[in-house]
């Protein structure tokens, strides 16, 4: 089976979906009878990309801008992806909302239905895109893969689709995060003024979905001496509507307990979740939760919220909180700091939970997805 894959998003900074699109196309190498070609937006090629494209960062500014920037970028998307067809494809594999056209079998990704929930945090000009092409795109795939059992419930009952279009296929964790001793991740910790152990971690991008603001006020009511020794990290990229965090955000890293890192490396990433005290994860939707699952995988406690499909990822594992309970949050924080029983049966737990979960098993249900969708 010839399967083309439009992995275009790796050309960005890897966020969820691009991480999605890469280890599954990794995982995939190892399915027999499946030949993967990748649609990198102007080009093929069989080989995934080592890093985003220099510059690509900058096109999204240049698309909420100018009038007609997504519909002009999609026809020239699909004018390459008609024309780079050298060899016949059996079937194409959407990852995102929106698939090309296509005349044969088409399977595509659903991975949330965030634009429905929190329309403010898109871009006006993607949102109108996402509404014109994914109802399009939802009638176009035989079938349509989902991270959650959750996600594929809200998207049956929203557009009416029968269930046995949908197939759950759950995310995994790569192998990078794993546990580390202490004495393995001393040395690189040490560069940023870390101590294994010595600090809480928030992974996402800064957007309001993500709920971030509830961790900062949160840790800001910790007590003065374990906001020094446990200060609050924050990994991710700037997000839309970024600005609505700017106030609390600057007094949280003017009390030096609290700092900005930015978007990082995949290992220095793995390296700082394995390190954590805890991840805290408050976000107040999502289709999977992708950093929940590999901080357990990296004997990391996880504190989060019962929304969406997170407790699907995080099971008993997780310690819950309400999404605007900021008193609940402190306390979940404040134990998992003090009580060192408590911290290692949720550590025990969640390296359970996540041996439930792996790359070669999404690949798996990913391939007999496709196989359905040829009719087989």
């Amino acid at each position: 089976m010839r399967v083309a894959l439009n992995a275009r998003i790796l050309q960005a900074p890897r966020t969820g979906i691009g991480q999605y699109v890469a280890e599954l196309a990794s995982a995939l190498l190892g399915e027999q009878g499946l030949e993967l070609s990748l649609f990198h937006g102007w080009g093929w090629s069989s080989e995934l990309p080592a890093a985003a494209v220099p510059g690509y960062s900058r096109l999204s500014p240049w698309l909420r801008r100018v009038p007609g920037a997504y519909q002009a970028r999609r026809w020239l998307e699909q004018r390459r992806f008609d024309q780079g067809r050298h060899a016949a494809i059996d079937l194409y594999h959407e990852p995102s909302l929106w698939p090309l056209e296509f005349d044969g079998p088409t399977v595509m990704t659903l991975h949330d239905l965030t634009h429905l929930h929190y329309p403010t945090t898109q871009p006006a000009a993607r949102l109108k895109e996402i509404e014109r092409r994914l109802g399009a795109g939802m009638a176009q795939a035989r079938v349509i893969l989902t991270d959650s059992q959750f996600v594929a419930d809200e998207a049956q009952d929203y557009f009416g689709l029968p269930r046995d279009r949908f197939v759950v296929a759950p995310l995994g964790a790569a192998p990078r995060f794993h546990p580390r001793k202490p004495a393995e991740l001393e040395h690189d910790l040490a560069r940023h003024g870390l101590q294994p152990g010595g600090y809480l971690l928030c992974v996402g991008t800064l957007e309001p979905r993500k709920n971030l603001a509830l961790a900062l006020q949160a840790h800001a009511l910790l007590p003065e001496t374990l906001r020094q020794r446990y200060p609050l990290l924050i990994a991710g990229m700037a997000g839309w509507e970024q600005g609505q965090f700017d106030e609390i955000l600057c007094r949280a890293l003017a009390s030096g307990h609290v700092r900005l890192l930015g978007y990082l490396p995949d290992e220095q990433l793995a390296q700082l979740v394995a390190g954590a005290r805890a991840l805290v994860f408050p976000s107040r939707y999502e289709g999977f939760g992708l950093p929940v699952l590999e901080a357990m995988a990296s004997g990391t406690p996880v504190v989060l919220t019962r929304c969406s499909a997170m407790p699907e990822v995080a099971g008993p594992a997780g310690n819950y909180v309400e999404a605007d309970d900021v008193h609940g949050l402190r306390h979940a924080m404040l134990r998992l700091i003090e009580d060192d029983g408590h911290w290692r049966a949720c550590r025990e737990a969640g390296l359970a939970q996540a041996t439930l979960f792996s790359w070669g098993r999404c690949a798996r249900i990913t391939a007999r997805a496709y196989r359905q969708a040829m009719g087989g």
